[in-house]
């Protein structure tokens, strides 16, 4: 499900506190906490706890911080750029808020979600690098979970490493044109021999191999990357293809791959649809080909997006072909294809022990020849057939099968946009099949799945089809005309 729609109501930013005064105001566990993660940054800290506890007091003397040992007074926070109220004493606490707004200096009082102007994340700190979680102070220890997450997927050594990007960084702006060739080098430089050797703590190799990387006059070569967007699901998207979406300079997308899926790409990613769907075609496959082989010889690393599977009715071979007599280099990323995503929301056995052995992927209009084609020997043998596109061939299909010897009470499965939250299922036999093609309602890919297998399914909620036929049947009588 996508939550592109959601809107937050704190935005988050990095405020610059090198040098500034941060002031909390609380003697106890509250004031220590907020202490400590402050302490983490370059602002002066000046705390305002009279009869303060121990450990904020031992805090004190170990960290540096200003120590005003007194009741709070409204002068105790003037010049500070940002403000704590932390006293665990609700009225003094909104002293503190109120004075500070009248300051017009940024407050958060601990634990008071509705005084705050502002929330402490959970913080992952690779200084210069830092990762800040927040829940707009709805769950405070989901971000602590959050940040244990994530601390335990960065390396120890990433703020060493970006440290030495910030010494490159002035050098490669000189010497590399803005754009690709730029965005290259910080590639290579984040995820190549600088980064490997900043890991094992040769920080002089590191620079040397940074230098090399700067300095090679190579031509970027360009590389195309066939993607599988999977059904619809963004969260059905391989690490791998997210991974080269965030590094794709452009990315060429299907009709079918939701808006959801293109986003997860860099922002500032070149995005060109070439969506092909039933009876209207952005562009046809000759023009794709030769987008392909045009972007990969200007040096881009593309992201071709294809719903589902590249290698499972994806065209993909065509593309590979060209790509390959053209020199240009590319990899396949596979993707969750519609059958499986089809059958996982039935909760469907493509292959049952003692009843289906083997698969067939088709498309309806395979059966649109004179002569049925091979697989319709193995679908009458037991396969379990998974019909792509074919709501407007159902009737054809499921007309072949029987006269090939498919009984009309074999099972089947339908389901209007696998994976997704507004998908829709029905079930029944195939004599019922016909009536998907008088279903104007639906609109979305429609993935039909026909076997003994199917039987196995649960069908708890799934309509069936049964039901749109006979109502199909009623209002050809009422108008006289022979269903």
């Amino acid at each position: 499900m996508s939550h592109a729609s959601s809107k937050l109501n704190a935005f988050p930013v990095f405020m610059r506190v090198e040098g500034g005064v941060v002031t909390i105001v609380g003697n106890g566990e509250e004031a220590l906490a907020k202490a400590r993660l402050i302490g983490q940054s370059s602002a002066v800290l000046r705390i305002i706890a009279d009869d303060a506890e121990p450990g904020l007091l031992t805090f004190i003397a170990q960290s540096g911080a200003i120590h005003i040992d007194a009741a709070y007074e409204g002068a105790h926070i003037e010049g500070a750029v940002m403000v704590f109220a932390a006293s665990g004493d609700e009225a003094l606490d909104r002293r503190v808020v109120a004075d500070a707004r009248r300051l017009r200096i940024p407050v958060n009082a601990v634990d008071r979600p509705e005084l705050c102007d502002f929330f402490t994340p959970a913080l992952v700190n690779r200084a210069p690098v830092a990762i800040a979680i927040g829940t707009e102070g709805a769950g405070p220890v989901l971000a602590q979970i959050l940040r244990g997450r994530i601390d335990r997927m960065l390396s120890p050594s990433l703020g060493s490493l970006a440290a030495l990007a910030a010494s490159f960084r002035g050098a490669a702006e000189k010497l590399l044109p803005k754009g690709n060739a730029r965005r290259r080098f910080w590639n290579d430089f984040f995820g190549g021999e600088p980064a490997r050797a900043v890991e094992a703590g040769q920080l002089s190799q590191a620079h040397d191999a940074a230098v090399d990387l700067l300095l090679s006059n190579a031509p970027a070569l360009g590389h195309i990357a066939l993607v599988g967007a999977g059904p619809g699901a963004e969260d059905l998207l391989t690490l791998r293809a997210h991974r080269l979406l965030m590094e794709a300079d452009v990315i060429v997308y299907d009709a079918l791959v939701p808006e959801a899926v293109v986003a997860m790409g860099r922002r500032d990613a070149e995005r060109l649809p070439v969506g092909k769907r039933k009876g209207c075609h952005t562009k046809s496959q000759a023009e794709i080909n030769t987008l392909l082989v045009e972007l990969g010889r200007e040096g881009k690393r593309v992201v071709r997006l294809k719903s589902g599977d590249p290698l499972v009715f994806g065209r993909a071979g065509e593309e590979m072909a060209v790509l390959r007599d053209a020199g240009i280099a590319y990899e396949v990323v596979p993707g969750v294809t519609a059958a499986f995503a089809a059958a996982a929301d039935f909760e469907l056995p493509l292959t049952l022990r003692g009843v289906s052995s083997s698969m067939v992927f088709t498309t309806g209009h395979d059966l649109k020849g004179n002569s049925l084609p091979d697989w319709a020997k193995l679908a009458i043998s037991g396969a379990t057939v998974a019909v792509y596109m074919g709501r407007s061939v159902a009737a054809e299909v499921a007309g072949r099968l029987i006269e090939a010897g498919l009984s009309p009470d074999t099972a089947v499965a339908v389901v209007e946009n696998a994976s997704l939250a507004n998908r829709r299922r029905f079930h029944g036999t195939l004599a019922d099949l016909p009536s998907l093609e008088a279903r104007v309602d639906l609109t979305g890919p429609v993935m039909t799945i026909i076997g003994d297998a199917v039987a196995g399914a649960n069908f708890e909620r799934s309509e069936p089809l049964a039901a749109h036929r006979h109502e199909g049947a009623s209002i050809a009588a009422a108008e006289g005309v022979q269903p």
